[in-house]
């Protein structure tokens, strides 16, 4: 994803984005074929299901930022905090239904029957970017793709305002992304059930506060309410974390869920607005890397966090009961007739 995010958002923009999302829909397309293939073997490669899915992350690099730097060409200005409105909503439907409904074709069709509507999922993209309107070429470029995405590189770190939206957004990420501990929290309070809830509630907020989000054409100083957002999702994330009774927990992931999103539609304004047209597909690709990789490291740190300082105790617990389990069995083998 980082390094062909970057990729992506170069050639986004040097050659016709239609035509890039036709052919990275297509590659998607053919990779979750070689999925269902492999699922329909009698033994099916683990390892197989690990290199198609890399791949399909890669191309959803070169995916991403030519879709996002789409918005520009198809909408007015005035509407781009409702186009980061219907984005958000898209994304958290996504996360909300996708899940659910891959539960339910596993449960009702197998792993071939859940491939054999994500393949149909892809053709119906196809023929979405079909029937869109055709866009214009971009300029011809005679730089090399990485001069132009060094270009793009020294263009947002010019910008005070996008350096801004990215350190926010990894700040936010890597000292409160909660992911991670939720299936200790699980454990903690009931199992999986639980469990199913803490992973769906902020996607939940994210949601409802798209529904709501009306207000946001009317906002001109769209960096002051990121920052707001920030913070808000930081208290927010405390709150879970000091939440005595499950419930409390996913009402407060359900708040930083929505304030997660607002600061995102208004990134995403900031981001319209601040970017010229002609290199919104590599700048596309660097925040697709900013809004991705805080995530990854605040799992991280908090796994880590949580090993060394939230639950040593649990953990000794564990090793404790483990050797006792271990002692109990290899005294049951000496015992005579037991093997």
């Amino acid at each position: 994803m980082f390094i062909f995010g970057l990729l992506g958002g170069t050639y986004a923009d040097r050659i016709n984005r239609r035509k890039l999302l036709l052919a990275s829909e297509l590659i998607m397309a053919l990779l979750v074929l070689l999925l269902l293939l492999n699922s329909l073997l009698r033994q099916p490669s683990v390892s197989a299901i690990f290199v198609l899915v890399a791949l399909l992350q890669a191309v959803t690099g070169f995916h991403t930022p030519a879709m996002e730097a789409l918005t520009q060409k198809m909408v007015q200005p005035a509407d781009y905090a409702a186009v980061g409105a219907l984005s958000g909503f898209r994304a958290s439907a996504g996360a909300i239904v996708g899940p659910l409904l891959g539960g339910i074709l596993v449960a009702a069709f197998g792993l071939t029957g859940a491939y054999v509507f994500d393949l149909l999922s892809f053709l119906g993209a196809v023929i979405c970017l079909l029937l869109m309107t055709k866009m214009p070429d971009p300029e011809s470029s005679l730089r090399s793709p990485l001069a132009d995405a060094a270009a793009g590189i020294q263009f947002a770190v010019s910008k005070p305002e996008l350096v801004g939206t990215y350190l926010i957004d990894i700040a936010a990420m890597l000292f409160a992304f909660p992911v991670a501990l939720f299936p200790a929290m699980a454990e903690q309070w009931g199992g999986a059930r639980i469990a199913g809830l803490l992973f769906s509630s902020m996607a939940i907020g994210s949601l409802i506060a798209m529904l709501f989000s009306g207000w946001s054409g009317r906002v001109r100083r769209q960096g002051r309410v990121v920052v707001i957002a920030a913070a808000c999702w930081g208290l927010f994330i405390i709150g879970v974390g000091l939440a005595p009774v499950p419930w409390l927990a996913v009402l407060f992931l359900i708040l930083a869920g929505g304030a997660d999103m607002i600061s995102g539609l208004f990134r995403s304004v900031i981001w319209n607005h601040a970017v010229p047209n002609s290199i919104r597909g590599r700048l596309s690709g660097i925040a697709m890397i900013s809004y991705m990789t805080g995530p990854l490291l605040g799992n991280t740190r908090a796994g880590w966090v949580a090993r060394r300082a939230a639950f040593p105790s649990a953990s000794n617990e564990s090793r404790k009961r483990w050797r006792n389990v271990t002692v109990g069995v290899q005294g049951l083998r000496r015992r005579p007739g037991l093997e």
